[in-house]
């Protein structure tokens, strides 16, 4: 079960590494740096701005 995010929320987070604006991957429940090249985590509909939680994107 997918929670959703706040839009007010997603308009003002943006990557703690690059200052970029986030992509919200509704289905895979994470926000996409795509300057940075990381995905990070939404658990329990918390975002999880940490770059060490955050996983690589593929290239």
């Amino acid at each position: 079960m997918s929670t959703e995010i706040d839009r007010k929320l997603l308009d003002i987070l943006v990557c703690p590494v690059t200052k970029a604006e986030l992509e919200y991957d509704r289905d895979n429940q994470e926000l996409i740096s795509r300057a940075a090249g990381l995905a990070y985590p939404i658990r329990d509909g918390i975002p999880i701005m940490l770059p060490d939680e955050a996983r690589q994107l593929d290239a």
